[in-house]
């Protein structure tokens, strides 16, 4: 992998016609209300609008537009446990070209289903990524299939790099770009461009904070790497071999966000923007909103690189924002074990409009006295304030208050 050669401008924009008409030329738009929250000009690249949703069809098609007919009649392989996998699986079908994708067993039934729908073989195998990858790299030599990297490929970050092409083209003014890194093939394609066509242009990278991978590597860091995030689409151990050197010549800085930081991107992308952006898409904007005075004042630009969360999960992340933002509180609330003690609290709750979502008793494992007993209230309101109202309320009518939080 170490004599790959990088992508020019040229081959980007090569990329670009090839890839004309079969991937979504996505729009990119200012965001007026998350401009005025960040203090900045915000514009995003809706790339979670690919018919996939998310931008890994750009690179996945140009390579496979590429393979030799002898290529594309012995199948392609590769390993993912998401976005490039179905990338690869449904442009492979539109083709003609047999598909094989190795996914780690942990992988969601949603995703393994959706890249079975595209008409690929699909193994599940290992516990991680980088277990799937060596099987699918045994699979490529015992059955002579062409691999198609996620990210470690010349004409794979081509197509990536068609994305800034776009960028440039709908908002030419865009002075910074905040760009998610995973293995670095996206931002790898998009600084190449950016910065051929604008060279005083700043690309920043972003990675999740438990996964500083290429952090690590670019700028000599020792971080630990690994744990659960919502960012799974950038939770990438090992970086690229190439993507590593690209970003070394070609990126600006790399900064990690913390996981409140990613949830309250996506959270906030659903309300204002009204669209759904996995964690890995929301980075970008998570990292404005982490540390907005490093922004104030700039144009700056970003991709929502992914669509694709689960939506057990996206519901879980709307909540912990209301929780976040006050809305939603739970309150334990100590009270005396006899009739008409929970009426007189809760008579409270309709006093101040407070509406209560669930209430639980707890008699037993608690330091109350024996005739004591606790309840937990999880309850909402119109805002912070109305939860303050609330607690002031029961504290005046001598019930002792305690507002639990998660963080």
């Amino acid at each position: 992998m170490t004599n790959l050669i990088a992508p020019t401008l040229s081959d980007i924009r090569t990329a670009a016609k090839r890839i004309e008409g079969a991937v979504i030329r996505t729009p990119t738009l200012m965001s007026r209300t998350l401009s005025e929250i960040i203090g900045a000009e915000v514009w995003l690249k809706f790339e979670n609008l690919q018919f996939t949703a998310a931008y890994k069809e750009r690179g996945a098609l140009n390579k496979l537009l590429q393979l030799t007919p002898e290529e594309r009649a012995r199948g392609v392989i590769a390993a993912s446990a998401g976005n490039h996998a179905q990338a690869v699986a449904y442009h492979g079908k539109r083709l003609g070209i047999p598909v094989t994708i190795v996914m780690p067993l942990f992988t969601p039934t949603m995703k393994v289903t959706q890249t079975e729908g595209h008409g690929a073989r699909v193994i599940l195998f290992g516990d991680a990524v980088d277990d799937s990858f060596a099987r699918a790299r045994a699979m490529e030599a015992a059955e002579s299939l062409v691999f198609v990297h996620a990210f470690d490929d010349p004409k794979v970050i081509a197509g990536q790099g068609t994305i800034a092409l776009e960028m440039l083209e709908d908002a030419p003014d865009l002075d910074l770009l905040v760009i998610p890194i995973g293995g670095g093939g996206l931002i790898s394609g998009v600084a190449t461009a950016a910065k051929a066509i604008r060279p005083a242009i700043e690309v920043i990278g972003v990675e999740a904070d438990l996964y500083p991978s290429m952090k690590n590597v670019v700028q000599g860091g020792k971080r630990a790497v690994g744990g659960d995030t919502l960012a799974e689409g950038i939770a990438v151990k090992e970086p690229g071999v190439l993507t590593r050197q690209i970003i070394s010549a070609l990126v600006d800085d790399i900064r990690l966000v913390a996981e409140k930081d990613i949830e309250h991107a996506v959270a906030l992308l659903v309300a204002i923007e009204k669209t759904v952006v996995e964690g890995a898409g929301a980075a970008g904007l998570a990292a404005m909103l982490a540390e907005p005075e490093r922004y104030k004042g700039r144009k700056v630009g970003t991709i929502l690189c992914g669509g694709n969360i689960d939506t057990h999960l996206l519901a879980n992340v709307l909540v912990r924002e209301l929780v976040r933002s006050g809305r939603i509180a739970r309150l334990r609330i100590a009270l005396q074990d006899r009739p008409g003690a929970l009426a007189a609290a809760t008579r409270i709750f309709h006093e101040c409009s407070v509406n209560i979502l669930e209430v639980h008793h707890h008699r037993i494992f608690t330091h109350l006295p024996a005739k004591d007993t606790m309840i937990e209230v999880q309850c909402e309101a119109r805002d912070e304030a109305g939860i303050a109202r609330l607690i002031e309320s029961l504290e005046a009518a001598q019930f002792t208050v305690e507002r639990i939080s998660f963080d």
